[in-house]
């Protein structure tokens, strides 16, 4: 099967210049220049500097494939859809497109704002090149998914963001087009409407139709991506099956901890102080790395400092890649213990076994915090555990596929 997209050595070139006069100068213009000579001599700067935001990148796009586009601010991610949209020329190699492709690259784009969002509706389906009854079959299903019928006929620029996306996303996906590239924007959009967003690009690839998607939100590019792509500095990084793409794209450059101290002086009235977490293995060595097939533990240390009712010490575990995974703590139904419960001056020390069975490979932090619940904080211990998982007991680890999920535990199903 030909490739729906096809990138072959793919550059994009942009002249950056450097202390540029305006013809009219302002006198904060002046009064900034002459200070900036006081402090220091002006660094000698070319006039004009090329900056490429893309270099050398090459790789193919098969039909109904789900890919997700990673990597930091600046790596070349919108640069990149923008030559796929047709926003903008490559300056060397080229992009070779099978098909009507459908953007949604920032907020508003595509829309005028004097229209109403009933003609952005048509002004957009002419754009993609429909005809007037194609638009109208599917008017009703648009305005449905955006939510936005009490102002359908008030024009776009009256919109809130939230209202520009949600109509924008319902006509990128409902006008059928063969590619549909969603760029950070759902991020404006509250959880409820981004997660049917995701449900909904996952509903066009199962027609057949092939969807990019750019997020820094590794667990929904997790959710809908089938294969992902790392760009770092305007070059390809890495390519291939997602969640193995996301794991040595988050675990890139990041030595585990596997625990830290705080032995600094209390701040003055201080009740307690947080001391450390550490990582355990399965014979209570400290570690900054476990495999699920062992048990594991985190152990924390806090000192009350004054005696008192109320106090809780909380533990967070959080994987890099899913989020929050869950909280532990100690005053709960965890441990039964009791709000009249004193603590006495003293160093308390305790040992949380984790769920290892469950815990899926990757990165994972400890986030460790301490207060009067509805009261007062006490004390946020400053200092992030980072710790790794092996991966050897689960589904994951065994198929090639693997599986979606911040956890995954191995369930028997019994037919009845």
């Amino acid at each position: 099967m030909e490739p729906i997209i096809k990138v072959e050595n793919l550059g994009k070139k942009y002249i950056l210049q450097h202390q540029a006069r305006e013809k009219y100068v302002a006198l904060r213009d002046v009064i900034t220049d002459k200070a900036k000579s006081l402090v220091a001599a002006k660094a000698e700067q070319p006039a004009r500097e090329e900056f490429w935001a893309l270099k050398d990148v090459s790789f193919d796009i098969k039909q109904g494939e789900r890919i997700g586009i990673i990597g930091r601010n600046g790596a070349g991610k919108s640069t990149m859809l923008k030559i796929f949209s047709r926003i903008t020329e490559p300056t060397e190699g080229r992009v070779t497109i099978d098909g009507r492709v459908s953007s949604l690259l920032e907020v508003g784009t595509g829309f005028h704002p004097e229209l109403t969002g009933r003609e952005n509706v048509f002004l957009n389906g002419a754009i993609l090149g429909m005809g007037k009854r194609e638009i109208e079959a599917k008017f009703d299903e648009i305005v449905a998914f955006a939510e936005v019928e009490k102002f359908l006929d008030t024009p776009v620029k009256r919109y809130s963001s939230g209202m520009y996306v949600r109509l924008a996303f319902a006509v990128a996906a409902h006008l059928e087009p063969d590619i549909l590239i969603v760029d950070e924007v759902l991020a404006v959009g509250d959880a409820a409407f981004q997660k049917k967003c995701l449900g909904k690009m996952e509903d066009v690839s199962k027609h057949g139709r092939t969807v990019i998607f750019v997020s820094h939100n590794m667990a929904a590019v997790s959710a809908l991506c089938d294969k992902a792509i790392v760009l770092e500095k305007g070059r390809l990084k890495d390519i291939g099956n997602t969640e193995k793409v996301i794991n040595e794209y988050l675990h890139a450059g990041k030595k585990s901890t596997g625990g830290n101290r705080d032995d600094s002086t209390p701040s003055a009235g201080s009740k307690l102080k947080i001391r450390s977490t550490r990582v355990m293995n399965y014979d209570m060595s400290p570690v900054s790395e476990l495999n699920n097939d062992r048990k594991g533990f985190i152990e924390i240390e806090f000192e009350i400092l004054q005696a008192g009712r109320g106090y809780d010490v909380s533990v967070l575990l959080n994987h890099f890649q899913y989020g929050p995974i869950f909280t532990s703590c100690v005053k709960d139904v965890d441990t039964g213990a009791s709000d009249e419960r004193v603590w006495e001056k003293g160093t308390y020390k305790y040992l949380i076994e984790l769920p290892m069975n469950i815990l899926r490979g990757g990165d994972y932090s400890i986030i460790a915090g301490s207060a009067i619940p509805k009261v007062e904080v006490l004390d946020e211990f400053k200092f992030e555990t980072t710790f790794f998982i092996f991966d050897s007991i689960s589904p994951v680890a065994r198929t090639t596929e693997g599986r979606s999920g911040a956890i995954l535990p191995v369930i028997e199903w019994k037919r009845i």
